[in-house]
């Protein structure tokens, strides 16, 4: 189990590997963002974590994020990480900086429609389904282009990069491959232009295999178990 004390050394074991993922990669550690990957997780944990000085965590649940954010540090940058159905818009475009789950045309609308109303900016990143897993959200890589043309046009939603969820495998390298296949995206993207907010983010790699994501060209790493160890049962479980 683990104990708030152990919070912080973990943190620095993990910000340990990903200078050395980098440094095998030629990359500067700081290109890289820790994401605390913080579903499920009580206050207190992310609180320890951010006295230890990580400030973006990523919630998977509009209304979970809605829960913990007046109980921690204003100065906490807040992600989503999970879907998003058009009916939460506001409240995510109110609680969170960053969405990385932008899967499909309407939610980009929806979110660039309330950003505008409230006058703010927000960034997107689009999701991607890299191995085309019924499963799973995200956009099919032969749509990516396409969709990616229709959003040029949004005023107050950024898409800055990509965000992938690779098929799980037992061992991390297993997920290479998939990363590879993002970053190829994104390049191609690039080479595009079409994105005037782009910014090449490329959001993948979590507790088991964000090290080979960062050598791949990971710009967020999206770690949970890593950090705060295994998730806490649902209360009635």
């Amino acid at each position: 189990m683990t104990t708030l004390s152990d919070i912080g050394q973990r943190l620095d074991a993990i910000r340990a590997r990903v200078t050395a993922a980098c440094r095998r990669a030629g990359r500067e550690s700081r290109d890289v963002v820790i994401v605390g990957a913080s579903k499920m997780q009580p206050v207190e944990s992310l609180q320890e974590a951010h006295d230890n000085g990580l400030v973006v965590f990523g919630e998977n649940r509009v209304q979970e994020a809605a829960r913990k954010a007046p109980e921690l540090p204003s100065t906490i940058d807040w992600h989503l990480l999970g879907p998003l159905q058009s009916n939460k818009a506001r409240r995510a475009v109110e609680l969170f900086s960053t969405i990385h789950s932008i899967d499909r045309l309407k939610i980009a609308r929806a979110v660039d429609r309330v950003a505008g109303e409230l006058g703010v900016r927000r960034r997107g990143l689009l999701e991607v389904n890299v191995a085309g897993e019924p499963s799973k959200h995200g956009l099919a890589p032969e749509r990516l282009l396409e969709s990616a043309v229709a959003m040029a046009e949004l005023e107050n939603l950024e898409i800055v990069g990509l965000m992938a969820i690779p098929p799980f495998g037992p061992d991390p390298e297993d997920s290479r491959q998939w990363f590879r296949r993002l970053r190829t995206l994104g390049d191609q993207l690039s080479e595009r232009g079409v994105l005037p907010g782009w910014r090449g983010w490329l959001s993948m790699g979590m507790s088991a295999d964000f090290e080979v994501a960062i050598e791949e060209g990971a710009t967020h790493v999206r770690v949970g178990t890593s950090l705060f160890g295994p998730r806490p049962p649902r209360e009635g479980q």
